[in-house]
C-alpha cells in the first residue's frame, strides 16, 4: 500500500508544481516526508540539471537519462523503469516502489527541469550501448 501512496504523492505533487509553475516549500516537505533521502538524492539532481530527454528523429524515440553518481542512467517512466541497482536491489524486491533517478525524471517532466537533445536516429543504438555500459 506504501508503494501507491507514494507514487501517489509525486503525481499529485508534481501536478501542482506544474501548474503553479513553481515548486513550494509544502511540496518539497511532501516529497520529502513520503521518500526521505531518495528525495533528498533526487532534488540534488534535479537542482544540478543532471536530467537530460533525448529526442531521436525522425523516429521521435524518447529516451530519458539521469546522470547519477557512478555513471548515466535510462529512465522509462511509463514502464516506472531505471537501470540502476537500488531499481535492481530495492524497487524489484518490493523494498521501495521507485528509485531516485525515476523520482527526478518525473519530477523534471513536470517542471520542464531537463536538458533536451534532439539527435538522429543513426546515434541511437551507440547511445544506448554506452548508456547500458557498466563501469566497474
Amino acid at each position: 500500500m506504501k508503494k501507491i501512496s507514494e507514487i501517489n504523492i509525486l503525481k499529485d505533487t508534481c501536478s501542482k508544481a506544474k501548474a503553479k509553475d513553481k515548486v513550494t516549500g509544502a511540496h518539497l516537505a511532501k516529497l520529502s516526508t513520503a521518500f526521505g533521502p531518495r528525495f533528498t538524492r533526487a532534488w540534488e539532481a534535479l537542482k544540478e540539471r543532471r536530467i537530460k530527454k533525448y529526442i531521436f528523429k525522425p523516429s521521435k524515440r524518447i529516451v530519458w537519462i539521469v546522470v547519477g553518481r557512478k555513471r548515466e542512467y535510462i529512465v522509462m517512466p511509463t514502464a516506472e523503469f531505471c537501470s540502476c541497482e537500488d531499481f535492481y536491489f530495492r524497487v524489484m524486491d518490493g523494498e521501495v516502489h521507485l528509485c531516485y533517478h525515476l523520482i527526478a525524471q518525473k519530477m523534471a517532466e513536470a517542471l520542464g527541469w531537463y536538458d533536451l537533445f534532439e539527435e538522429e536516429d543513426s546515434l541511437f543504438d551507440s547511445l544506448m550501448r554506452e548508456w547500458k555500459e557498466v563501469t566497474p
